[in-house]
């Protein structure tokens, strides 16, 4: 379940640019600045899905990251018992 969780987007973004940077530059019309629009259709493509993909991977990390066991957080309650209380207290 959670690999589809992580695939359907990454096909659903990556199908969405690839159309943007590769199909739309052909359906640009004849003009003088044809050239033009096309280099910025890719260039668009490429620099959003970058930084799509970019944040997309910077947010699995805590959503597989390591689950903390009840002891570990009884743990670290404890620990910082004492750090809450006196920073509450100033």
């Amino acid at each position: 379940m959670a690999a589809t969780a992580t695939v359907v987007p990454v096909v659903v973004m990556t199908l969405f640019w690839l159309l943007i940077g590769a199909v739309a530059p052909f359906l640009v019309p004849k003009g003088p600045n044809k050239g033009i629009i096309q280099l910025m259709l890719i260039l668009t493509a490429i620099c959003c899905y970058t930084f799509w993909a970019l944040a997309f991977i910077m947010q699995l990390n805590p959503l597989i990251g390591p689950s903390l066991e009840n002891t570990t957080i009884l743990a670290i309650e404890w620990n910082w018992e004492d750090f809450h209380r006196g920073s509450a207290s100033k």
